[in-house]
C-alpha cells in the first residue's frame, strides 16, 4: 500500500472527511469568522497545554537531564513527541467538537500536525544519523517542502485531484505501465522506511555507546555501523518491494557485483574486512598511541574502511585498515602507558657532583607529570671534553598529553636551578697550539 493511500484509508477510518475543491473562497472565509471558531481555539489551547504538560511529564521521567533525543529534543517542543501527542489529542478534540458546532480550525490545524510530525521525524532522524554531512541539511529543506505542500494540497480539497492528474501520465516499462503518480507514491514509500531503519539504527547506536569506554568503545562502534548496514540493506529491500519493484531482477546485479569485487574491488573489500578483523581482536582500540609507517599519533577513529591517527602536532593520518593488519604498527598503548624519557646535561669539572645530582633529581620531580613510582633517576653517564655530563631520566603515564612539552619544563628547572647555584655550564672549549 503506497504512502498517499494509507493516509486516505486512515482518515476515513477516522471518519474525518476529505475536504472539498474550494469553489467558493468566499464561504471558505466567512467560516472562519463565525463566533464557533473561538470555541475551536479554545479547545486546541487546551491541546496544545495537555500536550505540553504530558511531554514534560514524560522528559523528566523517562529522558536523562542533558540529553538530546529524537523523541524530546533539547526542549519539550523541540521533538517529535510534541507534535505528536498534541496530532492525538486534536483527533479527539476534533470528534468531540464536532458534535457541538461546525469545524473550521481543526480542518486546517489535523493536516498542518500532520505535516509537522512527519517533517520532524524526518529531520530529527536524519540529524541523529548524518551529524557531519552537508547534504543531510538539504534533504531536511526538502522534507519540509514536500510536507507542506501537501497538506496546503489536502486542506484545499485539491490532492485527490492532482494526484488522478499525476496516474493519467504513464509510460511502458517492460511488460507493464509506470505512472508518475506510482512513481511519487514509491519513492515516499521508500523515504518513509529508509527513515524509520535510520530511527531504529540510531536508537540502538545511542543505547550501544552510552558508557562505553577504552576496549569496549570500538567494538560497540563495529556492531552499531554492521547494525546501521543490516537496517539499511533491509530497509531498502523492503522500500523496492513496496514501490512495486520486482527485486528477482536485482539477482543479475548482485552477481555483477560479486564479479566487479572479486577482480576490481580487491583492496576496498580488504580493507572493509581487515576493519572488522582490528575491531573484534581489540588489537587496536580508539585512544591507543600508535607508530605506523613512520607516523606517530592517538588513535581517533576506527572505521569499516579506514581508521584516522592524530598525531600531537594536529595533523591527522587516515590509514587503510588493510595496511594496519599487514604491516608493523607499534601501539605504546597495549602493554604500558608508561613511557621514558631523558634529558642530557654538562656542569664544570669543578662542581660538586652530589650538589648537581640533587638539583637535578628535584628539577624532575618539580614536575607533577613525572611519575614517582618509577621514581626518578640521575646519573655521571660521561666525562666530556667541555665538562661532566649527568643523564636526568624520569617515567611519565600521560604520553598523550606530549613529551616535548614536559621535556622543556624540566629542562627549564634544570637551567633555573644551576644559575641559582651558581654552577657553570661550560662551553665547547678548543686549544690551539702556535709553533
Amino acid at each position: 500500500m503506497c504512502a498517499c493511500s494509507q493516509a486516505f484509508d486512515m482518515a476515513s477510518s477516522l471518519k474525518i472527511p476529505t475536504p472539498q475543491p474550494i469553489d467558493d473562497l468566499e464561504g471558505w472565509l466567512r467560516a472562519f469568522v463565525q463566533p464557533t471558531v473561538l470555541v475551536e481555539l479554545a479547545v486546541l489551547i487546551a491541546c496544545v497545554g495537555m500536550a505540553w504538560l504530558l511531554v514534560a511529564g514524560l522528559r523528566r521521567a523517562f529522558s536523562p537531564a542533558g540529553e538530546r533525543s529524537i523523541w524530546f529534543g533539547k526542549r519539550n517542543v523541540d521533538g517529535v513527541l510534541f507534535p505528536l501527542v498534541l496530532l492525538c489529542l486534536g483527533f479527539v478534540a476534533r470528534r468531540l467538537t464536532e458534535q457541538m458546532v461546525p469545524l473550521a480550525v481543526f480542518k486546517v490545524v489535523i493536516p498542518a500536525l500532520v505535516a509537522l510530525v512527519v517533517i520532524r521525524i524526518g529531520v530529527k532522524v536524519l540529524r541523529a544519523a548524518f551529524r557531519e554531512a552537508r547534504w543531510a541539511r538539504s534533504l531536511e529543506h526538502t522534507i519540509s517542502w514536500v510536507a507542506w505542500l501537501v497538506m496546503v494540497l489536502w486542506v484545499s480539497g485539491l490532492l485527490p485531484v492532482v494526484l488522478n492528474e499525476l496516474d493519467q501520465i504513464t509510460w511502458k516499462v517492460g511488460s507493464g505501465t509506470l505512472s508518475v503518480r506510482n512513481l511519487i507514491e514509491g519513492l515516499l514509500t521508500a523515504s518513509g522506511v529508509l527513515i524509520i531503519a535510520l530511527w531504529i539504527s540510531s536508537a540502538l547506536e545511542t543505547r550501544l555507546l552510552r558508557a562505553a569506554t577504552g576496549s569496549e568503545l570500538s567494538l560497540r562502534m563495529a556492531v552499531s555501523n554492521a547494525t546501521r548496514a543490516l537496517l539499511m540493506f533491509v530497509g531498502l529491500m523492503l522500500a523496492l518491494s513496496a514501490a512495486g519493484i520486482d527485486l528477482t531482477a536485482l539477482s543479475v546485479l548482485g552477481g555483477a557485483i560479486g564479479v566487479g569485487i572479486g577482480f576490481g574491488l580487491q583492496k576496498l573489500a580488504a580493507n572493509y574486512i581487515s576493519g572488522f578483523v582490528i575491531l573484534a581482536e581489540r588489537s587496536m582500540r580508539i585512544g591507543d598511541s600508535v607508530r605506523v609507517d613512520g607516523f606517530e599519533g592517538i588513535i581517533t577513529q576506527i572505521n569499516a574502511r579506514y581508521t584516522v591517527i592524530r598525531s600531537l602536532t594536529g595533523r591527522e593520518s587516515i590509514v587503510p585498515n588493510e595496511l594496519l593488519i599487514t604491516s608493523r604498527v607499534e601501539n605504546y598503548s597495549l602493554a604500558d602507558t608508561r613511557v621514558w624519557q631523558s634529558t642530557v646535561v654538562s656542569v664544570g669539572y669543578d662542581s660538586d657532583v652530589n650538589v648537581v645530582m640533587q638539583l637535578l633529581l628535584d628539577a624532575a620531580l618539580a614536575q607533577q607529570r613525572v611519575l614517582r613510582d618509577p621514581a626518578p633517576s640521575v646519573a655521571l653517564s660521561a666525562f666530556g671534553a667541555d665538562g661532566l655530563e649527568f643523564t636526568v631520566g624520569y617515567w611519565i603515564g600521560d604520553p598523550e598529553n606530549g613529551q616535548g612539552n614536559l621535556r622543556s619544563l624540566v629542562n627549564l628547572a634544570i637551567l633555573a636551578a644551576l644559575r641559582a647555584n651558581n654552577i657553570d655550564i661550560p662551553f665547547p672549549q678548543r686549544v690551539v697550539h702556535m709553533h
